[in-house]
């Protein structure tokens, strides 16, 4: 996680198993994990400037995964993450049946969870990660 600009920090201690969930914890989004689309269906439905990854297929590469909404909604709990850039999130199959893709980020003091077309991609848009030990 740290590779890609990321900061990795323990969030969260499931009382029952004991396991710590890390997650990113930059102000923005790491620099290493921006410019993807959302998953390798969204990369390869791209006539034109596609990008080189996505953030699905990136974060299994880490061996992280994405954050949910609700661990998304939890880290900006902790802090004031995405003021100017914005992060995509694990979503649900009904959503990305559809050709959509969850995306979040912190504006005007709130946190904002929005949808944008899986192959949508933007330079100030990457994803955080989040594993479990």
């Amino acid at each position: 996680m740290e590779e890609t600009g990321g900061e990795p920090d323990v969030v969260e201690k499931d009382l029952e198993t004991g396991e710590l969930l890390f997650a990113d914890c930059s102000a923005e989004t790491p620099k290493g994990r921006v410019s993807t689309c959302y998953d390798r269906e969204g990369l390869e439905s791209r006539k034109e400037h596609r990008p080189s990854a996505s953030a699905v297929e990136m974060a299994g590469a880490m061996g992280i995964k994405l954050l949910t909404e609700v661990q998304y909604r939890r880290l900006q709990d902790l802090g004031e993450f995405d003021r100017k850039t914005s992060s995509w999130l694990s979503t649900p199959e009904e959503v990305r049946k559809l050709g959509g893709a969850l995306f979040g980020d912190r504006r005007f003091g709130r946190v904002f969870v929005y949808h944008n077309g899986a192959q949508s991609y933007f330079a100030a848009r990457g994803f955080r990660g989040c594993l479990k030990v």
